[in-house]
């Protein structure tokens, strides 16, 4: 009897020894993650420095719109570039019409854009970008430096200016400042909200600390050799992401330009939200799988731009990581409330650090009333991680409308 008392016992006790050991183990991972991002959203409150001083030469830009059935909003945006204050005889804007009217492309023309044809029907943004640089190439066209926007972006006046001023001080690539131009469901909403937060933490905090930006796809320019050298060599989804992590592989540092906005129409729908995030989580995880052998070369070079890019894909969304520390800390309470604090601690610093990433102005009615959708998202990116399979071979379209 004994003997079965102090088996049971001692079961016990290591069965608590494990559990308690795995909960520990989770812990630090959730953990290392939030202080991650707490780190650099504190670095993003730090003012930066002042403007780039005004060029004394006026470069020559192609201003590239990849365009899939976007009649709806492409004449808006191109109609709305053509306002730049900047030398017309200094930059052509060329839109790669793919599955477009013929009746848009005839007023993409009458506007003054160059617009080429893509007649291939399972084409991707990738296809499009390599279409238009082959045809420079081919035509002798002569850029110093390349734009990428989406097919819904607009601009200021002087956006080719302040990027200009920041090519003539020597960047080589740079992202621009990517802000909502709607607001007008709750998705939208939230949506403008984890732009700004990856805005603060991804773009300005790492700049501040003298990391590389982070790139998003839209509002990105380089040098054209640069750009003709890496675009030519990327796969056909996540075209951003591949062109981030060969110009990291090359130690070629991206500056963010906080201060030169792309107003970009967010996500209307949870549907849409569904869809667009299981392509970026794809994108992630499979970029990830192609980088993480040239880790160990990375560390021995010093490329600590690359080694922290491999980093923050290995770190799950925001609202995965938010929703599964608000779980733990709920579980724990029933459980174990002593353990539950050191979760409710956790989550108390991810807020924190939320409400440093986010803009004031973006905290408003609007955001009190979309915050109720939270954990819609939050299952439909949970979901998202057992439908990854094919992802990154298919196209899968960002439908956008006019927001007027």
């Amino acid at each position: 009897m004994e003997q079965l008392l102090y088996f049971g016992t001692s079961w016990a006790n290591n069965h608590e020894k494990i559990y308690l050991l795995g909960d520990a183990v989770l812990f630090l991972l959730f953990l290392i993650a939030v202080l991650y991002l707490f780190i650099f959203a504190l670095f993003s409150l730090k003012k930066r420095r002042d403007q780039y001083p005004t060029a004394k030469k006026k470069y020559k830009f192609a201003v590239l719109f990849p365009a899939y059935k976007e009649d709806t909003v492409i004449l808006e945006s191109v109609h709305s570039f053509f306002k730049q204050d900047y030398p017309k005889e200094q930059y052509d804007l060329i839109v790669i019409s793919d599955q477009m009217s013929d009746t848009t492309n005839q007023k993409l023309q009458d506007l003054s854009a160059i617009v080429l044809e893509i007649k291939d029907p399972q084409s991707t943004k990738t296809n499009a970008l390599q279409l238009v640089t082959k045809h420079i190439d081919n035509n002798n066209l002569s850029y110093d430096i390349i734009v990428i926007m989406d097919a819904d972006n607009l601009v200021d006046y002087d956006f080719l200016n302040k990027i200009n001023d920041a090519f003539y001080s020597g960047c080589s690539a740079v992202q621009t400042h990517r802000v909502a131009k709607n607001r007008d469901t709750n998705t939208a909403v939230l949506d403008a909200v984890s732009e700004e937060i990856n805005n603060s933490i991804f773009r300005k905090g790492h700049t501040q600390l003298g990391f590389s930006s982070a790139l998003i796809g839209s509002g990105m320019a380089f040098e054209y050799e640069l750009f003709r050298d890496n675009i030519m060599k990327a796969g056909h989804i996540g075209v951003d992401k591949q062109l981030e992590r060969s110009l990291l592989i090359q130690n070629i540092y991206i500056e963010y330009l906080e201060d030169v906005y792309t107003y970009d129409e967010k996500i209307k729908e949870s549907t849409g939200f569904y869809n667009q995030r299981r392509r970026w989580l794809s994108n992630q995880f499979t970029n990830l799988f192609c980088g993480i052998s040239e880790l160990p070369l990375a560390l021995l070079k010093g490329n600590w731009d690359y080694c922290d890019k491999l980093f923050q894909w290995m770190m799950p969304p925001r609202v995965i990581l938010f929703g599964f520390i608000f779980l733990f800390a709920c579980f724990f309470t029933w459980f174990n409330w002593a353990m539950a604090i050191k979760w409710w601690g956790l989550l108390l610093l991810l807020c924190i650090t939320f409400s440093m990433a986010v803009p004031d102005y973006l905290v408003d009615n609007k955001f009190k009333k979309a915050i109720r959708n939270l954990p819609i998202l939050f299952l439909l990116m949970f979901f998202n991680f057992f439908r990854l399979k094919g992802a990154n071979k298919e196209f899968i379209h960002t439908e956008h409308g006019s927001t007027n």
